[in-house]
């Protein structure tokens, strides 16, 4: 079984017991959050397509922990100007694991 979840303006596909990099939530670790933006569910072969979204399916979730990824450089450069900026940026994430798809 199988859900396709909206947050964070990504998709995700998920399992129960997948653990996922999702965009900063406001939830303290081993806090439960739950995910209502369901867009497909499968059931072994029993397809449910939201139009947008399923109604009445959710997804439950506990939150892991909170950090940062790795850092992205950011380097720009005109050769003939001598011009040269150098940016280095990390994204916030947070860390959960799904427990449940109920549909």
């Amino acid at each position: 079984m199988f859900a396709i979840i909206k947050t964070g303006g990504k998709q995700y596909r998920v399992t129960e017991g997948d653990v996922l990099r999702v965009e900063t939530l406001e939830k303290d670790p081993k806090q439960a959050v739950t995910f209502d933006q369901v867009l497909l569910i499968d059931n072994d072969g029993d397809l449910k397509v939201g139009q947008p979204t399923v109604t009445g399916a959710t997804v439950e979730a506990e939150v892991i922990t909170h950090d940062r990824a790795k850092k992205v450089i950011i380097f720009k450069k005109k050769k003939t100007t001598t011009y040269q900026r150098t940016q280095g940026h990390r994204q916030w994430f947070t860390e959960v694991r799904i427990t449940a798809i109920k549909a």
